[in-house]
């Protein structure tokens, strides 16, 4: 250890005090208490790192004792003694948040080597919190893409065997579902990460300008081009340029835009020179492109060089496990940016956006979240989504009530099935949580492993529920 760790003796023995305060004074800072109430009291003023507690005394028992440090005092480690090593007081210690339980009569080199191996085990947890921050700081580029859902992790581990390529990518997905943080991932995670990455809303440029826009046009070319100004694609050249809402791309300019995914070339408006550019394409839309090619409003030439590789992004209605842990990341987000400490999202409010289905998808939940930590109020939450033109509508998974039902009390009711299916599943998630978490001796990473989610929704689990090690 690099400095010697505050040792508190709690015994109404003195006999005992003395011996392991003589004991293991070379290694460690000893204090020592005579009963429970100034054991308390002395842990309170001078905050040791390790306690250790007879369970049998005078007055405050042990286990009382140890209960009210541990609700006061929560980063000691207290190790119980006891002459009546029976099972129940073990198991109700050990409960409580002792660290160890130790049986006299006792040799104090045994308890040192005890003591000492505690204080190891804090030095690596302390070590590993360090790392995990560590690597907390430094993230990877795919934790831009919130959720731990299965069809998320695979949408990832696609984008992770892709980004480095040079397949043309098609996005699908409805509006607000991510299609641009993916086309930005998929750039950022591809050799081609240092140069431009240029965003082109195909929806948003008029139709006879769009031309000009993608393809750039010479010295008069048309009245107003006074001079020679190059497109977004030689801006992009040895880039990624993002062609958002492919689908509304006029069918007389598919043509060109197909010769430059096959030749990597085209010719400037009012041009007859051949533009050679180097420049990765993905492509994003919300619309059927089927049914585009099937009104002969899309090239199926086009369509098939448009589909190398296609990902379809779910929309949140989908993925509502991924919604806690999105609203976490949001609250996290703009409580930084609007200098905010709100706390987060009561369990019922939770329940309340699980049960819609979200028109705007991930884009909706986010602008909700930011309004709600703006104004540190959660019940603003039913005025917002009333007034939202695109307020979510109740899913599929919860039905709209019959006229008949519409009368009947609300979830709050003691007979409400999502109330009690909500109740159920947060005892089960509690239970595993906890038995995994005591199997893997509080290692979280390893946890989240065992329990086959991502290590940040672990976390979100552990303070949402307010577990913690000296409670399991």
């Amino acid at each position: 250890m690099d400095h010697a760790a505050k040792l508190l003796i709690i015994d109404d023995d003195p006999k005992v005090s003395w011996i392991l305060s003589e004991g293991l004074s070379d290694g460690f800072q000893v204090i020592s208490a005579r009963d429970g109430v100034e054991g308390i009291q002395v842990a309170s003023k001078e905050k040791p790192e390790l306690i250790l507690l007879d369970i049998k005394m005078p007055g405050l028992s042990g286990l009382e004792v140890l209960q009210k440090i541990k609700a006061a005092e929560k980063f000691s480690d207290i190790i119980m003694l006891s002459g009546h090593g029976d099972i129940k007081n073990v198991v109700e210690s050990m409960r409580l948040g002792a660290s160890e339980f130790i049986s006299k009569p006792f040799d104090v080199k045994e308890v040192e080597i005890h003591l000492r191996n505690i204080m190891r085990k804090r030095e690596l947890e302390e070590k590993v919190e360090e790392l995990q921050s560590a690597l907390g700081h430094s993230t990877s580029p795919l934790d831009d893409l919130v959720g731990d859902t299965p069809a998320m992790t695979k949408i990832k581990s696609l984008i992770e065997e892709i980004a480095d390529s040079e397949l043309t990518v098609l996005l699908r997905g409805e509006s607000g579902t991510g299609k641009e943080i993916v086309a930005r991932l998929i750039h950022t995670m591809s050799s081609r990460k240092d140069e431009a990455f240029t965003k082109v809303n195909c929806a948003a440029i008029p139709r006879d300008l769009l031309e000009a826009e993608l393809f750039g046009y010479e010295k008069g070319a048309f009245t107003g081009a006074h001079r020679t100004k190059p497109g977004r694609f030689e801006v992009a050249s040895k880039g990624t340029i993002f062609m958002d809402e492919i689908g509304e791309m006029p069918l007389e300019l598919q043509s060109k835009l197909l010769q430059v995914l096959e030749q990597q070339e085209f010719v400037r408006v009012g041009g007859v020179q051949n533009i050679k550019v180097d420049v990765r394409i993905v492509c994003a839309t919300n619309r059927n492109l089927e049914e585009a090619i099937a009104a002969r409003e899309m090239r199926d030439d086009l369509y098939y060089r448009l589909n190398e590789i296609t990902i379809t992004l779910p929309p949140l209605r989908e993925r509502a496990d991924d919604i806690p842990l999105l609203c976490s990341v949001f609250i996290k987000k703009y409580n930084a940016q609007y200098h905010k400490k709100f706390p987060g999202l009561s369990r019922p409010l939770l329940e309340k956006l699980l049960a819609f289905s979200w028109a705007g998808n991930v884009r909706q939940l986010e602008n909700l979240i930011k309004q709600v930590v703006v104004r540190e109020d959660e019940s603003v939450i039913d005025d917002i989504l009333h007034r939202n033109p695109l307020a979510p509508q109740p899913s599929r998974a919860a039905p709209q009530e019959t006229p008949a039902a519409s009368t009947s009390p609300s979830a709050n009711h003691p007979y409400s099935l999502k109330k009690r299916v909500g109740e159920t599943v947060a005892r089960e998630e509690i239970a595993l949580i906890s038995e995994v978490l005591r199997k893997t001796n509080w290692n979280r990473r390893k946890a989240a492993e065992v329990l086959e989610i991502s290590y940040r929704s672990l976390l979100y689990k552990i303070k949402e529920y307010g577990l913690s090690a000296s409670e399991l």
